[in-house]
């Protein structure tokens, strides 16, 4: 297996495990995906992708359609994304994806969180180089074999399949979000879910006592509202 089923399995009962956490995320995705590209999901990709996020983490329909009628408001703020980029402590990179509706509280927050844990809060630049930005598709597995999938969807970006007990994962670069969500509905292959990741190049294993020390900063960051994601180079199997 890759470096991406190695991320996957070692994130997977990590993060995000807060259902709450999950729904404020998917509804600002719900209204980043509106102001792109209107509310109507069939002629909105990014929409739809967000659509089967939501009902994979059970967030109730109501709450999704309230949401999309909400970001549809003229009075309605739209939200930035915008990417920081670090060090915690013992030289492990840090990357965090925020979405926000005000980048002066974010920054100061992210900022403070980063010197409160004896971090570094760096420029623009600094560390995003040292990640892959991937894509990634779960599809229900019934009645597919993962090795298949793999070798139809190579001419779409595909770089790793793997199966695991939830469906069939597949990653690709960034840029092949589109063909490949295009030639999966094509296909009328059922879509669980879907996003993006970014995944280290290198990770760096540090002792259980210095990974305490990242991990509170990891943690601060991702209690934060504004947060989207978070993304390190330290070895998972040593936090």
């Amino acid at each position: 297996m890759g470096r991406a089923f190695e991320f996957r399995k070692a994130r997977k009962m990590k993060r995000w495990s807060a259902m709450s956490k999950a729904f404020t995320r998917i509804g600002k995705d719900i209204v980043m995906a509106v102001k792109e590209g209107g509310p109507d999901p069939d002629s909105n990709s990014r929409l739809r992708a967000v659509i089967q996020n939501a009902k994979s983490v059970n967030m109730p329909k109501d709450n999704v359609e309230r949401a999309i009628k909400k970001a549809s408001e003229k009075g309605q703020g739209d939200y930035k994304e915008v990417i920081f980029e670090g060090y915690a402590q013992h030289g492990i990179a840090v990357l965090v994806e925020t979405a926000t509706d005000n980048n002066t509280r974010t920054v100061a927050n992210v900022r403070s969180y980063f010197n409160k844990c004896d971090g570094s809060l760096g420029t623009s630049g600094s560390v995003v180089f040292m990640f892959d930005h991937t894509c990634n598709f779960r599809i229900n597995a019934e009645g597919l074999d993962p090795e298949e999938i793999e070798l139809e969807f190579i001419d779409f970006g595909a770089e790793e399949v793997f199966a695991d007990d939830d469906g069939i994962l597949i990653y690709a670069p960034f840029e092949s979000f589109g063909a490949i969500q295009a030639e999966l509905e094509n296909r009328e292959i059922e879509i669980l879910s879907s996003g993006f990741e970014r995944i280290p190049q290198v990770t760096k294993k540090i002792s259980t006592q210095q990974a305490e020390d990242v991990e509170k900063l990891l943690e601060k960051l991702e209690e934060d509202d504004d947060v989207q994601n978070v993304y390190h180079t330290m070895e998972e199997n040593a936090e």
